[in-house]
């Protein structure tokens, strides 16, 4: 009973497949090497025919594509008919005819982007998506004739890319279509995921200064002389100053800003910046923590933004406090200058990861965390690979180490 109801599932699916394949606007061949066999329909043809690939079809069509089979039937009424259906689709769907001109735009990529639909369609494709051409894959897919499959893309957008292409029966690109997995939402998220994190740690640092002024406060509403005035000048106004600065630090971390690249000191960076912020999440909950710096690497400058590097080392910081065993926890990070590289390590003595696990820790969506997003690590690998820069991990009983290296700005 089970295989005649699946046969009966199955019949009715390639039924349905049938009547849409017959409805689209225009002529085509499908063909696919692996299951010999062929897709073909005349534009008024309906049903299409399912042949069996004939030698003469295996040597016009090679490869597994899509092929218009008429160099003057116009692609745009088969959009029209599309753009309806993919209107309903929650990700971005965009067709570029060969100059690289949008030919159709999903709402929800409109939406995502910020533009009039009706107005996009017929510009180029730049003009939708606001970054460099040089930056846009699925120009390079028309540029190259190479296809994307899921590809991780982090440029001022966050999420995951496929191509296909639509050829003409000559070889020439007809179309490329673009599939974009948007996930700023959730990047964005895991963005205020940490900010919340370190929410305790913000109150924390108040509380201290706070309690100094109120304490001295009180002294001055009981003394006048030279030794309130003092008090006040070295004590008072420095604590209401280093508050200040923490919540301006902290804050600055989860409010949304547009990303500007600079360059800057590393050292300076680890230092100053880093240091800072982690010396107090490690005196909040006891860790040992150290920062190292090569006297080599004073000069050296990276090109990027501190607040987004930032991010990468809360998302280590977080995950090697999950991560901590039954001894003390110790964090240490240090530059060393190599060649013609800085490197940044960063080492804990944690309980360590198990290597099924340590090769999908940089997958999205990888987490063995049941409240975790898996999206910290992926996100700052994104990150330091758009500084041109790369990291890795390794892992064993003693800790895990991670080392980001970026190339040297003279």
């Amino acid at each position: 009973m089970e295989n005649k109801n699946e046969l009966e599932r199955l019949k009715k699916e390639n039924q349905l497949l049938k009547e849409l394949v017959a409805k689209l606007p225009v002529s085509f061949t499908y063909v696919n090497p692996e299951l010999e066999l062929a897709v073909c329909k005349e534009k008024e043809q309906h049903p299409p025919s399912i042949l069996p690939l004939t030698d003469s079809l295996k040597t016009a069509h090679p490869n597994q594509r899509l092929y218009l089979t008429s160099a003057n039937d116009s692609f745009h009424h088969t959009e029209a008919f599309l753009s309806d259906i993919f209107d309903l689709v929650a990700h971005h769907i965009v067709f570029i005819d060969d100059q690289g001109i949008i030919t159709l735009c999903n709402l929800q990529a409109a939406k995502d982007h910020g533009v009039n639909r009706d107005e996009i369609i017929g510009k180029h494709l730049r003009e939708l998506v606001k970054i460099p051409d040089e930056q846009l894959l699925n120009l390079e897919t028309l540029r190259t004739g190479i296809e994307f499959f899921d590809r991780e893309v982090l440029d001022k957008n966050y999420g995951i890319l496929n191509t296909r292409i639509l050829w003409r029966e000559d070889g020439t690109i007809n179309r490329v279509i673009g599939t974009f997995y948007f996930l700023n939402a959730i990047k964005e998220a895991e963005k205020q995921a940490i900010a919340g994190r370190i929410a305790a740690g913000i109150a924390h640092e108040i509380r201290n200064p706070l309690t100094t002024v109120r304490g001295f406060l009180q002294v001055l509403t009981n003394t006048s002389d030279d030794e309130t005035s003092n008090l006040f000048r070295n004590i008072l106004i420095p604590e209401i100053d280093r508050a200040n600065k923490i919540i301006t630090d902290f804050l600055s971390i989860a409010k949304p800003a547009e990303i500007r690249s600079e360059l800057f000191g590393v050292n300076s960076f680890l230092i100053n910046y880093l240091g800072r912020i982690l010396e107090s999440e490690s005196l909040l909950y006891s860790i040992d923590f150290q920062i190292e710096t090569d006297p080599n690497a004073d000069e050296i400058q990276i090109h990027g933004n501190q607040d987004e590097l930032l991010q990468v080392f809360l998302n280590l910081f977080q995950n090697s406090f999950q991560a901590k065993g039954s001894s003390p926890l110790k964090i240490k990070i240090e530059s060393k200058r190599l060649e013609n590289t800085i490197q940044i390590i960063f080492a804990d003595n944690g309980k360590g990861m198990i290597p099924s696990i340590l090769n999908h820790i940089f997958d999205p969506f990888f987490s063995t965390k049941d409240e975790g997003t898996g999206l910290g690590l992926s996100v700052s690998r994104k990150i330091v690979e758009n500084y041109k820069g790369t990291i890795t991990a390794s892992s064993d009983e003693k800790g895990t180490v991670f080392k980001l290296e970026f190339p040297i700005r003279e």
